[in-house]
Parts: C-alpha cells; sequence; structure tokens
C-alpha cells in the first residue's frame, strides 16, 4: 500500500511539474514570444557605418536621499535634499543617487557628471503644482533664450544616467490648456468646475486667467524691454510651461527604466547629446495633453531610441534639428540614430522628423516598430524658413493598425506661408527631403494610405517604398515629388482614385496592386507631370480608370515599356 501510494505521490508531482512548464511556456509565448534584439545587433546591422554607443561609467557609490532629509509621504518639499544628494555624490567623485520607495514632492533639480539618478521601483518622484518654484533660467549655450526650469535639468554633462523602475510625474494638468474637442462632456464640465479660463470662443480652458493672458503679455513685454532679463518672463512662466526632461551638450547619456507621466510640456527632449541611449522606459501622457510629445530628439550624434512604450498627446518619437553654434554638431546637427522595437500608442505621428530640420538629419534607422492607433504612422514634415537638408533615412518592418489619417505622410509645405503651388526661391531653410528607403511595412486601416506634398521649388526626392501592404479608406496621392520608386507595393483602398498624380515626376510602379473594385485607378494632372511607368503590371483594360488631365502629355505614361 505504501508503495502503491509513493508512486502515485510521484506521478501526481511528475504531472504537476509538466502541467506548470507547459503553463509558464505558454505565458512566456504570450508575453515575449522572443528576445529583443541588443543594440550591439541593431549597430552592426544598421546601413550606414555607426560606431558602438558607450554606456555612462558611474562610480559603484550609493547616496540615499533619506539620509539627507528627504521624506516620502507627498507632503514635504524635497527639492533641497534632492539636489544636496545630488551635489554631495557629485562632489564625491560621482556615484548612485537612490530615491527609494515612496511619494517624493519636489520642485525642479539639476543632474550632473558622474550621477546614475535611480528611481527605485514603488517610487514616484512628483513635481509640485507650485509653479513659483520653478524658476525661469537662460538656457545653456544661448544668450537671450529663458525659459521655464526643467522639473529634470542638465548640461553639459558627462557620464549620466536615470534608471530604476519607479515614476516620473510632472503634475502637467496644472500647467496644460485643454482644447474642448479632444475630451468627453464629463472632462470638459470637470474642468470648468475647477476653475481656470476660457479664451474667447469657450474653446480652449487655460488653468489661469494668466496662463491664457501670457502670449499677450510676452509681446508687450518683448515689444517694450530691451534686453529682457529672468524677471520680466516670470508673469508668463505658467503660458511657457517647462519640458519635463532636458539634458543638453553631454556624452554617454542613458535614461533606462523609468516611467516618465503627465509631462507640462514634451517629455522628454535631449538636445545635442553624443552617445545616448532611451531604453526600456514608457511614457505615459493623455492623448489630449497639449503639446504632450514622447520622446524629441533634438541634434545629436550617436543614438539609440529602442525598446521603449509610448502613448503621447503629440508627436510619439520624434527627430528635430536646429543649427547649433557647437562645433560638435555642425549640420548635419543630427546624425547616426537607431529607433528600434518601440510601441507607440495614440500621439500625431509614430515615428516622425520635424518640423525643425534646420540644422540637417542624416543616418536614421528605423525598425521593428508597432504603431496603434496614432493619427499618422510615419509622418515627415517641415516647412520654408524651418527646413535643412534630411537624407539618408531607412525605415523597415513597421507594422501599424487603426491609423487615424494617413499611414505614410511626407510634407514639406507644413504650416507654409505663401501661394499655393507657387515656387519661392530656394535658401539654406528650404526643406529638402531626399534618399529615404522605407520597405517591409503593413498597415491595418488608415484614412489615407500614402501622401506626399513637396515644394514647387523644392519637391521631395529620391523615395523607395517597397513591400508594402496597407488597407485604407483612400489611396495614394502624391504631389511635388521627383523619383519615387515603388516595388512589391500594395495599396487596397474602399474608395476613390488608387493613385493620384500630380506634378510628379519620374516615378516608377513596379508589381504593384490593381484593385479590381475601383471606379479610378491612376488619376495624373499638373504641367510638371512626366515619366511615369509602370513594370509587371496589368492595368485595367477600362480607360475610364486611367485619367489624365489636360496639362498632360499623354507620352507622360509608360506601361510595361510602351505608352
Amino acid at each position: 500500500m505504501i508503495i502503491i501510494i509513493e508512486l502515485r505521490l510521484k506521478t501526481f508531482v511528475l504531472l504537476f511539474t509538466v502541467v506548470i512548464a507547459i503553463v509558464c511556456n505558454v505565458q512566456k509565448g504570450f508575453s515575449q514570444s522572443t528576445p529583443h534584439k541588443s543594440l550591439d545587433y541593431y549597430i552592426r546591422n544598421v546601413p550606414f557605418k555607426m560606431s558602438k554607443i558607450p554606456e555612462p561609467t558611474i562610480p559603484d557609490r550609493s547616496f540615499n536621499i533619506k539620509n539627507f532629509g528627504a521624506t516620502g509621504h507627498g507632503k514635504k518639499l524635497n527639492t533641497k535634499a534632492i539636489q544636496h544628494t545630488i551635489d554631495a555624490a557629485e562632489k564625491a567623485g560621482g556615484g548612485k543617487v537612490i530615491i527609494p520607495p515612496g511619494l517624493w514632492l519636489t520642485a525642479p533639480i539639476e543632474l550632473k557628471s558622474n550621477i546614475n539618478l535611480h528611481i527605485e521601483r514603488g517610487a514616484v518622484l512628483l513635481f509640485t503644482k507650485d509653479h513659483s518654484k520653478f524658476p525661469i533660467i537662460k538656457m545653456a549655450h544661448t544668450d537671450d533664450y529663458y525659459q521655464v526650469m526643467p522639473p529634470i535639468y542638465g548640461h553639459d554633462l558627462t557620464n549620466v544616467a536615470i534608471t530604476g523602475g519607479g515614476v516620473v510625474d510632472g503634475n502637467g494638468q496644472s500647467w496644460r490648456p485643454v482644447k474642448k474637442y479632444k475630451v468627453t462632456a464629463d472632462h470638459w464640465h470637470h474642468l470648468l468646475d475647477s476653475g481656470g479660463a476660457l479664451n474667447a470662443d469657450s474653446s480652449i480652458w487655460w488653468p489661469s486667467k494668466k496662463a491664457r493672458d501670457g502670449d499677450k503679455y510676452l509681446d508687450s513685454m518683448k515689444t517694450h524691454t530691451k534686453n529682457p532679463t529672468a524677471s520680466d518672463y516670470r508673469p508668463a512662466r505658467t503660458y511657457m510651461r517647462p519640458y519635463m526632461l532636458v539634458i543638453m551638450y553631454s556624452k554617454n547619456v542613458l535614461i533606462d527604466g523609468p516611467t516618465f507621466r503627465n509631462s507640462p510640456k514634451f517629455a522628454l527632449i535631449p538636445k545635442y547629446c553624443q552617445n545616448l541611449i532611451i531604453r526600456n522606459i514608457r511614457v505615459d501622457n493623455a492623448y489630449w495633453a497639449q503639446n504632450g510629445d514622447g520622446i524629441d530628439i533634438e541634434g545629436g550624434k550617436n543614438v539609440a531610441v529602442y525598446n521603449n512604450d509610448v502613448t503621447a498627446g503629440d508627436d510619439g518619437i520624434c527627430m528635430k534639428s536646429s543649427p547649433t553654434d557647437d562645433k560638435n554638431f555642425s549640420a548635419p546637427a543630427l546624425k547616426n540614430v537607431i529607433v528600434a522595437d518601440n510601441v507607440v500608442h495614440h500621439g500625431h505621428g509614430g515615428f516622425v522628423i520635424g518640423s525643425n530640420t534646420d540644422g540637417g538629419i542624416k543616418n536614421v534607422d528605423v525598425r521593428d516598430c508597432d504603431f496603434i492607433g496614432t493619427d499618422r504612422g510615419l509622418r515627415f514634415k517641415s516647412y520654408r524658413g524651418n527646413g535643412g537638408l534630411v537624407q539618408d533615412i531607412y525605415v523597415n518592418d513597421i507594422y501599424m493598425t487603426r491609423i487615424v489619417k494617413q499611414a505614410i505622410y511626407f510634407n514639406t509645405y507644413y504650416h507654409s506661408s505663401g501661394k499655393a503651388g507657387q515656387p519661392e526661391p530656394v535658401t539654406k531653410k528650404t526643406p529638402r527631403f531626399r534618399d529615404f528607403h522605407i520597405s517591409h511595412i503593413y498597415c491595418d486601416g488608415a484614412n489615407t494610405a500614402v501622401s506626399m506634398t513637396g515644394l514647387p521649388e523644392m519637391p521631395v526626392k529620391n523615395v523607395t517604398l517597397s513591400d508594402i501592404r496597407i488597407t485604407a479608406k483612400h489611396g495614394f496621392s502624391a504631389n511635388e515629388v521627383e523619383h519615387i520608386n515603388m516595388k512589391n507595393f500594395k495599396v487596397l483602398p474602399e474608395s476613390g482614385t488608387t493613385y493620384s498624380l500630380k506634378n510628379s515626376r519620374d516615378v516608377l510602379f513596379d508589381n504593384v496592386a490593381v484593385p479590381h473594385n475601383m471606379s479610378t485607378f491612376l488619376e495624373l494632372s499638373g504641367k510638371k507631370t512626366s515619366h511615369i511607368k509602370f513594370k509587371n503590371v496589368k492595368l485595367p483594360e477600362s480607360k475610364q480608370q486611367v485619367k489624365f488631365g489636360p496639362e498632360v502629355k499623354k507620352n507622360a505614361l509608360q506601361i510595361n515599356g510602351g505608352t
């Protein structure tokens, strides 16, 4: 009897172990079927030359803010204690500044070299709603550019990190205006009940009258004040709003692990950093957060943004570039960037370039990203007076769904002045988008598949679109483009025209899909339209499905070598 019981017990234990192993493997399969690729993998496989990105070297010493007088109950302002901890660590040669579990209320803090600000899981670094605690500062490397001090700020640093599984909360709702059309009726009434002020037509709620009227104050102040100082900007502080995390002109920067939420303006905006890694973070800004960008890279060299999860009220992951006097960032001011293995929920764009591109952007590799419910998937924008040369952009293996507007969007006429269709003189500030290589893009559901708009004096040029499948309400449209090659390209619109080309030159369609449910497959217009070629394509027999504008020559279209 004892032997039988032991055998049955062993059998039960064995079966139980097998079941647990199977369950664990199944759960692992749902949560992470394949491990994330390493940064070294991405660097080895970029289509341009890129050196290894070193992580910051931080001394193995720890400094706990509690030992410097910080109290984590959310009532006491801990600014002095936290800053004192950072300063003490710097004085000792660097180390890890520990934010332990707790609710740590603070005003802005300034990072220093050789510091790892480590926000432990369970810790919330909560920035105060008392705006008077946010000084107006002249930003580093500027003569007269004043801003509200960012909650986390640092400049001219070497070896700096922000790590851990905790939360950084910017208390952004106390700063941001809210547009009525972006929120529910209940949310809007809640804002009205909380106080604040409305604009003239009651379409925008502001946290205060002073915030609402801040732009008028600034216009008047700048008109009547010669060489304004920080104190002159102070009355407009709430209107100006700080970016949440700004690290400028720094080297060997790592941001790894924390959640950044509820920012007053952009969440993260590193500027002109060399050897920058942003990974494993979460950005959580509400979709209605005004100017609530997620991760904006403004200038820099050797940058990696990977394995992040972003929800944004504006652009999700964005590349910007402006000129700077720093010789380390001469044009292009943004160069050698990897954006990989990210998920963007909501936001005006999943991956974005622009709008300020006047510093130049070169060598950007984007791959293995998911965009879910964003206004646009891939968004490339700039405009006259704010543009520069953007080239050698590579985008591969992007998966999108529920895209509100365009899946792929080029627009160098963004916010442009001047009469539409009229060329203007080309200057160094004219946006120039060229040499984009976009492949293996899959989108299930968008309003428009592809929209490309260039300038009459500077078309969008040298763009390849290959191995792409997009289902959308509307198809492909292009205006003022040149040297566009599409191969294995499948656009499946519900209605309208599949392909609409205006003032487009040297466009090749190689093995593209021909939907049979469309009344018009191809529409050509604009006197510049020429050299439109279809290869390996069987076009509809009905001539009504191919329409020529009166200004387009019949030989502008070539089909499989003929006309």
